[in-house]
């Protein structure tokens, strides 16, 4: 047989192995399909048994999606498979139930704050208006939480800033564990208890009057704790390699920490403190306690009462007519609006200021 009829000769080739590895799995729109079967049973389960709640609705739609996912991803993709599935349906259904009262509360607070909330509730005071009719406003308040928790960022932010940057770059000996532990116990310091101490310390002791620089003070005890330990973890995510550079260039390290290790953390250190100062500004134990709460405008954080957001919502809510109640929701939405434009300005101000590439 010459070579060329060998060449042409047909060649048995077996066709490649199966593999037996390759499970089969669900659709993409299966998790969707999932949770809209188990809410309309859920749905229907609550009307059958007369349950009157949608959250008890919810709760059953969430059972059962959970079983039915266990049950479906274990028939078609195996047990393996399942339990990851399982994991990642829990995961979401816990955040589900998170952030269904957060929505809750923020719809219900737009409703309701909204009756009111105009140009005129944010530029008037409560002065001369009854409190059993409609009217009055939001800017004595306003005008106090401002102040107040401008002058506690300018008093917390330096000191734990400055803290962070000892913990980080220099503390090594008793003294960074001292501070350590001091900061740690003053994260769990109630918010009335750094009221009594500026009020028996500021007032009593040192015979000074009630204002609303009192209520900064102890609202900065509440707030250094927080930017000290949000700049130390951020402070520690500067890589060593940028420090080692710098000093290998004969900068000092004051300044290597100036140039280098803080504007490299700058946005994060920004957030933290703007976290701090959302923790601070809906504070009203101290405020009752140091700033003793005015229907009228004062600009003056330093001397005679003030008001406050917090201390307004209370005090309106505290009257308890449909009148001091309205005020009271628009109050609360202004809070979170004041809460919410700092953290974008926060966010704007941290990419501004972010290192470029």
């Amino acid at each position: 047989m010459s070579r060329t009829a060998v060449a042409d000769a047909p060649v048995d080739r077996a066709a490649p192995p199966v593999s037996t590895l390759r499970q089969p799995r669900l659709p993409r729109w299966a998790p969707l399909g999932l949770a809209a079967v188990a809410a309309v049973l859920g749905i229907g389960i609550g009307l059958v048994g007369g349950l009157d709640s949608r959250l008890q609705w919810g709760l059953i739609a969430a059972v059962l999606y959970l079983g039915l996912t266990a049950v479906l991803a274990g028939t078609v993709e195996g047990t393996r498979q399942a339990k990851d599935r399982l994991a990642s349906s829990l995961i979401w259904v816990c955040f589900l139930l998170a952030v269904v009262p957060l929505a809750s509360l923020l719809w219900e607070t737009l409703v309701r704050g909204a009756k009111v909330l105009d140009g005129y509730f944010l530029t008037h005071s409560m002065s001369g208006v009854i409190t059993l009719e409609p009217g009055g406003g939001v800017y004595h308040a306003l005008i106090g939480t401002l102040e107040q928790v401008g002058l506690a960022t300018v008093i917390s932010a330096p000191l734990g800033l400055l803290t962070a940057v000892y913990l980080v770059e220099y503390g090594t000996g008793r003294l960074a564990k001292a501070i350590t532990f001091f900061v740690d116990v003053m994260t769990g310091i109630p918010s009335i208890v750094a009221g009594l101490f500026i009020l028996s310390f500021w007032i009593i002791i040192l015979d000074f009057g009630y204002s609303g620089f009192a209520g900064a003070m102890a609202l900065a005890i509440l707030m250094m704790p927080i930017v000290v330990r949000s700049t130390e973890e951020m402070l520690k995510l500067v890589p060593n390699e940028l420090r080692e550079a710098s000093l290998a260039l004969g900068v000092p390290k004051w300044k290597t920490i100036i140039k280098v290790v803080l504007p490299t953390a700058i946005g994060g250190i920004t957030t933290g403190i703007m976290l701090a100062v959302a923790r601070i500004a809906g504070e009203s134990a101290p405020i009752l306690l140091l700033v003793f709460g005015s229907a009228e405008i004062n600009n003056n954080p330093f001397d005679g009462a003030q008001s406050s957001l917090p201390y307004f919502i209370y005090e309106q809510w505290a009257l308890g007519n449909e009148a001091s109640y309205d005020r009271a929701w628009a109050a609360a939405l202004v809070l979170i609006a004041f809460v919410m434009i700092l953290n974008l300005v926060a966010r704007g101000i941290a990419r501004w200021k972010a290192p470029k590439h």
